[in-house]
This record gives C-alpha cells, sequence and structure tokens, in this order.
C-alpha cells in the first residue's frame, strides 16, 4: 500500500515567520493606538479616535464640553488615560507573549493570543457602533487577528504522520 501525500504541507519556515511577523505587526499597531492616545490626553486633547463617539453621544464636540463642564469631562480624561494604559499593558504583554512561547509553538500560547479579541470586539462595539470611520478601521484588527491564529494551525496542531 503506497502512503499518499498529505494535500497540505505543513508551512515552510519562511510562511511561519511571516505570519508571525504579521502577527507583531498588529501588536506593534495596538502599541502605536495606545501610545497616540495618552499623546493626545497629554496635550488635554481627547484621542483622535474617540472625537467622534463622544460628539454623537454627547450632543457637541470635546472641547464645547471642557468649557461647559470641565469636572466631567476632566474625569473623561483620567478614564482615557487609565483605558490607554490597560490597553498599553496588554499589547506588550502581548508582544511578548508573541516573541517567546508562541514562537516557540507551544500550544497554550496559541491560545492565549486569542485574548486581544476580547479588547478587540469591546472597541468595536463601544466606539465603532457611533463612528463609522473607527468602525472600518477596528474591523481590521477583528479580523486579521483570528485570520493570522487559524493560519497558524498546522504550525501549533499538526497531524500525526501516517506509515
Amino acid at each position: 500500500m503506497l502512503a499518499t501525500a498529505d494535500p497540505a504541507p505543513p508551512p515552510t519556515r519562511g510562511l511561519a515567520a511571516a505570519g508571525l511577523a504579521l502577527l507583531l505587526l498588529l501588536a506593534v499597531l495596538y502599541v502605536f493606538g495606545a501610545a497616540s492616545d495618552l499623546a493626545a490626553l497629554a496635550s488635554h486633547h481627547l484621542p483622535a479616535d474617540h472625537q467622534g463617539t463622544f460628539a454623537k453621544m454627547a450632543g457637541g464636540s470635546f472641547a464645547h464640553a471642557k468649557l461647559v463642564t470641565p469636572g466631567i469631562t476632566s474625569y473623561i480624561s483620567v478614564l482615557e488615560r487609565g483605558y490607554a494604559l490597560h490597553e498599553l499593558t496588554f499589547a506588550l504583554l502581548f508582544i511578548v507573549l508573541l516573541a517567546v512561547p508562541f514562537r516557540r509553538r507551544q500550544r497554550w500560547a496559541w491560545w492565549a493570543a486569542w485574548l486581544p479579541m476580547i479588547a478587540n470586539l469591546g472597541y468595536t462595539f463601544t466606539f465603532g457602533i457611533h463612528d463609522h470611520a473607527i468602525l472600518t478601521r477596528s474591523l481590521i484588527a477583528d479580523i486579521a487577528l483570528p485570520v493570522l491564529l487559524l493560519a497558524h494551525i498546522p504550525a501549533f496542531f499538526p497531524r500525526p504522520r501516517q506509515a
């Protein structure tokens, strides 16, 4: 009896490296988003990606709200800063996860790499549903992370070799 060739050979090292590089790029985008939010807040502005949602929900700009209700906008700025710091923390942890255990093909790391989807979907449903520009951008992460992780299935869950 002849052994048949597997129709889907395991990914080459080059493809695996490219997939990991794309995941790391996505993680760097998470860091960039958090850093951008922190920079905006340092200059006493609401992050650009939250202004549309704020205007739609509050009925006016953040700059106007700062004049009318400075206490409330100060509190919103504190919340935004905390949100950005949490986002930065988890983005950096995601990079470490990808760079060490994921790269070593530790199976638990593949499962753990799905956790940013909680934040991705939270962002989409918190801000994206109120601002179509944000919705479009947030869908990139919502789609890219699962696609990239699913593409790694052969590396983390290889088929047993048939004799």
